[in-house]
């Protein structure tokens, strides 16, 4: 693609590609159906899809013929509701916050209740109401974070009216080490998860994340939670990524000059030069989410070709070092690659010392945002 000055006046470009999003979708849909196993595929959409656009993720995994959604607060999933099918299903993961119990039922959203003051309100509404509501119940099974805990799970477990007024429609934990394949506590998560759902005969059960998809049908259960892998990142850090890369950004250069050795570059004199160096300003920052760890780290590519980031990230702008670079392909307007097909974003996150998440979710509002589909 030819990155050439192109009629907008964003400093950046961010560019997704929804039939890639899709094709993942299906691939993790086709593993989790693997070795006989039947278990749905769901498309997670908290963060505003990982920061790509709900608007537009949601309606093409729709298409697909996803049906099962999850966000993590309610005003997300209030926003999901009108961008997928009125038969779609969609969980909030944080359940609910006190006083948002009608909203759940307003909205046709299902909380994932994960302690006992949850559980209550949800009953309190459902007895309200005079109806059964249906909810999502969540034990912890070792990660300490979201979910019923150990005591609270048995007594739940233990009390013939404890889900008085509310339908399971869910069982679910949550694996801590899924992306660490040899992990211990991933078969000790499984285990634990087993007896609890067998608490719930009849009810489906949901324990795989994105990580948990390739470790086999023992952790697929019913429905399988994919969110980080739709989007590329790999699901197992240091094998190959069976997944494509839908997202690609891209950067306007806005100045380039020639510095001389012994020439400081940016905040806090971070970059010297030990010789006669060319230097590109780009239109990026630690603003639009370009992480600020990256200085003097990080690296873009200008037609294949890479230019290391030379002192600090800062708010609004990056400096190159392109001093390698063909002066031709410089001129203020080029677009230079920063996720594409010469730098993923589990590789970013490598160089910034964080995982690919935060690369994702961080990515900024002021981009140009262009959206390929053809389907």
């Amino acid at each position: 693609m030819d990155r050439a000055l192109q009629a907008s006046s964003a400093g950046a470009v961010l560019t997704v590609d929804l039939d890639a999003i899709r094709a993942n979708w299906r691939l993790l849909a086709e593993r989790a159906a693997a070795d006989g196993q039947s278990a749905a595929c769901a498309g997670v959409m908290k963060a505003d899809a990982y920061g790509l656009g709900m608007d537009r993720v949601a309606p093409a995994l729709a298409r697909e013929g996803c049906r099962v959604f999850f966000t993590a607060h309610l005003d997300e999933g209030i926003r999901l509701r009108g961008l997928v099918p009125p038969d779609s299903t969609i969980y909030i993961l944080h359940g609910g916050m006190p006083g948002t119990a009608a909203d759940f039922v307003q909205h046709n959203l299902i909380p994932v209740l994960n302690d006992p003051g949850q559980i209550a309100e949800w009953r309190a509404c459902a007895r309200k109401l005079d109806r059964v509501l249906p909810a999502a119940i969540q034990f912890d099974t070792g990660m300490s974070r979201m979910g019923l805990a150990s005591l609270d799970a048995e007594r739940l477990c233990a009390d013939p009216q404890g889900l008085d007024g509310v339908r399971p429609v869910l069982v679910m934990s949550h694996l801590a080490c899924a992306d660490e394949a040899g992990h211990p506590l991933n078969e000790h998560q499984r285990e634990r998860f087993a007896l609890l759902r067998a608490r719930f005969p009849g009810v489906p059960g949901s324990l795989a994340n994105s990580s948990a998809i390739f470790l086999g049908a023992g952790y697929h259960h019913d429905l399988v939670r994919p969110g980080a892998a739709l989007y590329g990142i790999n699901p197992h850090p240091g094998h190959p990524n069976p997944l494509r890369q839908p997202v690609q950004l891209h950067a306007r250069i806005v100045q380039v000059r020639e510095i001389q050795a012994g020439d400081i570059v940016g905040y806090g004199a971070r970059f010297v030069a030990d010789r006669p160096t060319r230097i590109a300003t780009i239109s990026i920052g630690y603003a639009d989410g370009w992480l600020r760890a990256l200085t003097n780290r990080g690296r873009a590519f200008i037609d294949g070709a890479p230019a290391p980031i030379a002192g600090t990230v800062s708010m609004d702008s990056i400096t190159l070092d392109v001093s390698g670079i063909d002066p031709a392909q410089l001129a203020p307007g080029r677009e230079v690659e920063l996720l594409g097909p010469h730098q993923t974003i589990d590789e970013v996150a490598g160089q910034a010392g964080t995982i690919g998440y935060e690369v994702l979710t961080r990515l900024g509002s002021r981009f140009e945002r262009r959206y390929l589909a053809h389907g």
